[in-house]
């Protein structure tokens, strides 16, 4: 039950290849879809003609924004055309604002004859000015939406204490200028789906997704439907990190079903993308601008912060407002700091959307605050940890926003664990002589530098600044003078972290029965209720309480003798604030995660490349609900943090991206993670969360590029404030560095 790693319940089906992800749905009379994109970062389109389309040997049907009842959706605020085209309602609906946007949906017999006639589908379009600098844009001299009045589609402050005296109390002041890249998903399962008219009569998609009820909110809008003639079903999902929390391909696949079944056509529909449509057609993690300054007295305590922090939203709002208020709050990091300035913005370009990925916002931040915590320790010439535990935030300190912190604050304990589980302060030991940065030939000793780095962070659980959170679930016991059966029925999706596993779990220590009993029903809009998103680590806290709640409530119906015994239960988490417009002042989370990571490396400083020998990652966990599953979240993050800060470079020029393709944006391949990383899984109950526990899954991810640049800084003396740290970025400034001559 809860502590004990219970095997994973998808684990037979992913294995053996029997599990339906949603590219493998393949019902009788399966017709095939391909989507048209605009391939336009900003553009009118004029005309479109479909006539050399429409008489392709095999074509069902086209659909355009003329076939959309209502041609908006989004996540945030609908301001997403479903379809870009010339019959649309919307205003601005035929202007394609990112090369993404989609103009039209092919419906034919075979996958074939859909790519034909899509590329038979003629287009004119009339250019407009590409926005592609959140700079310029900033100005407002091109408005990437004129309805909105303002390419600043969101901006935030923080104003606390004097800034005067905070500046006068600092003995030592470090500056930075960061910039941080794009991030692509690179989901193991492209966008892929299926959609129908079931049983019931009811518009019905089956996609993977981050959040059933909101997908299917989004569907029935775009459609004019009530939400109870739409259903959502979410299949076998491989990884998400985010990336699905918007929607791609979930309202035309139910716009080409209803449609169908209005002409008589009772066909199921099925599109399954390429990895480039994939790479082209979703958000990425937002790139970011940031200027700052942070001051400390000669003890090492901070006194003031100052920030301006920018994020590229993109081309539409998907979750960046969410974003920049995580960004805002997190870029002060977890410490203590009396008097500190903060503006943030979210702005609109031409770009690629910015959206979730995961930290939301978080990894962006700690990159800042934790290269400036360790600039500021190298400055007083102090130990970064010793540095840290002096400013750290504890109970009932106050963050930025002048609130105090829920209870349960525990990061001081956790920088100690990591640290003593690193060997902080000992020597490290000599870079191995078998490392190479090309296989085929031995290692150049002479230019290989050894460091040590150290950063840490926290991260809020579950969404927040006001956002009225719940989560639902419904337990049926049945059986005669003993439970035979369990039914849980939950509408969290599992994105391949094992939610649907924990979930079991938590029902038969709620319930006090084995976990053999528990059947479960999972993500299906049409039996369950709203569960929320699985995302900004939210889904084991607020499952549990809802599990919790259920099987309560279940037990009480079965003590009453009825039967089958049915037990519902919405819990709803105490309130969080938004920002005060002027001042920032807000309670703006439920609760944290806290987590300290060490980097050992080498760097080979004639080539630029970086190895990882180990991070050491202790994370604050609460309650281990499934110590396996915990460690996997951990090591998983890891790697994907390391492909964020050493590989991964995702280009784009003109609003186009230049490399849509896993051959050209290089994750992190077996040869290019950490050949050690130690999973510390610190337990120090979270008062608030059920059995004690936190949501975890995010944090790992938030320290390592701030780790990994003080580490390098540790081995070269050198620092760097952009990523990706490519070998081609790293010896260009190396060699920069090592042959200026101080003035």
């Amino acid at each position: 039950m809860i502590g004990h790693t219970d095997s994973r319940i998808d684990a037979p089906a992913k294995v053996t290849g029997a599990a339906l992800f949603a590219g493998d749905i393949a019902p009788p009379q399966l017709l095939h879809a391909k989507i048209l994109f605009s391939g336009q970062p900003h553009a009118r389109l004029r005309r479109l003609d479909l006539s050399a389309a429409a008489v392709v040997p095999g074509v069902v049907a086209i659909f355009t924004a003329a076939d959309v009842p209502v041609n908006e959706y989004g996540l945030i605020m609908p301001d997403q055309p479903v379809l870009i085209g010339l019959d649309s309602a919307k205003a601005g609906g035929d202007v394609s604002r990112w090369e993404g946007d989609q103009v039209a949906l092919v419906v034919a017999e075979t996958e074939e004859a859909a790519a034909r006639a899509r590329s038979l589908i003629r287009a004119e379009w009339e250019p407009l000015p590409v926005i592609a600098d959140v700079f310029t844009a900033m100005q407002d001299r091109v408005l990437v939406h004129p309805e909105q009045g303002s390419n600043i589609l969101k901006r935030y402050q923080i104003r606390r204490g004097d800034m005067a005296a905070g500046w006068a109390a600092a003995d030592v002041v470090v500056t930075g200028v960061y910039r941080l890249p794009y991030q692509e998903h690179a989901f193991l399962q492209p966008e892929a789906g299926v959609a129908y008219i079931d049983e019931a009569g009811r518009v019905t998609v089956a996609a993977a997704g981050q959040w059933t009820h909101e997908d299917r909110a989004q569907i029935a809008h775009a459609l004019g439907l009530p939400a109870d003639q739409v259903r959502v079903i979410y299949p076998a999902i491989g990884g998400a990190f985010g990336g699905r929390e918007d929607l791609s391909i979930q309202i035309v696949l139910a716009l080409a079903a209803w449609r169908l079944h209005q002409q008589g056509v009772n066909r199921p529909v099925r599109v399954v993308w390429t990895r480039e449509e994939s790479m082209i057609g979703h958000h990425k993690r937002h790139p970011a601008f940031v200027r700052t300054k942070w001051g400390a007295d000669r003890d090492g305590t901070l006194t003031a912060m100052e920030t301006e922090l920018v994020l590229d939203a993109g081309s539409y709002a998907y979750t960046s407002t969410k974003v920049l208020g995580n960004a805002n709050l997190m870029v002060a990091g977890p410490y203590e700091i009396p008097h500190a300035h903060i503006v943030s913005y979210a702005v609109y370009t031409n770009n690629p959307p910015g959206g979730a990925f995961r930290g939301f916002g978080g990894p962006q931040a700690a990159f800042v605050a934790e290269n400036q915590m360790n600039k500021l320790a190298a400055r007083l010439q102090m130990d970064p940890v010793a540095l840290r535990q002096r400013n750290v935030l504890r109970e009932g300190s106050l963050l930025v926003t002048q609130t105090p912190m829920p209870p349960g604050v525990t990061l001081s304990e956790v920088m100690a664990q990591c640290a003593a589980t690193a060997g902080w302060g000992q020597p490290a030991a000599a870079a191995p002589h078998s490392y190479s940065p090309f296989q085929s030939l031995p290692a150049a000793l002479a230019a290989l530098r050894r460091g040590r780095g150290f950063a840490c962070a926290f991260k809020n659980v579950g969404f927040s600044f006001g956002f009225p959170e719940r989560c639902e679930a419904t337990i049926e016991l049945r059986g005669d003078a003993e439970i035979e059966q369990v039914i849980l029925r939950h509408a969290g999706a599992d994105v391949g972290q094992g939610a649907h596993t924990v979930f079991r779990q938590m029902a038969a220590a709620a319930l006090d029965v084995p976990a053999a009993l528990i059947t479960l029903d999972m993500s299906d809009t049409a039996s369950s209720g709203d569960a929320g998103s699985s995302s900004a680590s939210r889904m084991t806290w607020m499952a549990g309480h809802a599990i919790r709640g259920a099987a309560e409530r279940a037990l009480t119906a079965w003590a009453n003798e009825d039967r089958p015994a049915v037990g519902h239960y919405r819990y709803t988490p105490p309130p969080t604030t938004p920002y005060a417009p002027e001042t920032g002042v807000s309670m703006p989370n439920i609760t944290y995660g806290y987590v300290a990571q060490a980097v050992d490396l080498v760097v080979d400083v004639e080539t630029g490349h970086i190895y990882l020998e180990r991070v050491v990652c202790a994370d604050d966990v609460g309650r281990a609900i499934n110590p396996q599953q915990v460690e996997g979240q951990i090591e998983g993050a890891v790697v994907q943090a390391a492909g964020y800060a050493l590989l991964e470079n995702l280009q784009t020029a003109g609003g186009h991206i230049l490399n849509p393709y896993l051959s050209t944006y290089l994750i992190p391949g077996i040869m290019d993670v950490p050949r050690q990383v130690d999973s510390v899984i610190v337990e120090l109950p979270d008062p608030q969360g059920p059995w004690g526990a936190r949501g975890m899954a995010e944090m790992p991810f938030l320290p390592l590029a701030p780790a990994i640049v003080a580490a390098l800084h540790d081995a070269t003396g050198v620092w760097f404030d952009e990523l990706p740290l490519t070998p081609d970025r790293v010896v260009a400034r190396l060699s920069y560095c090592f042959n200026s001559v101080p003035q």
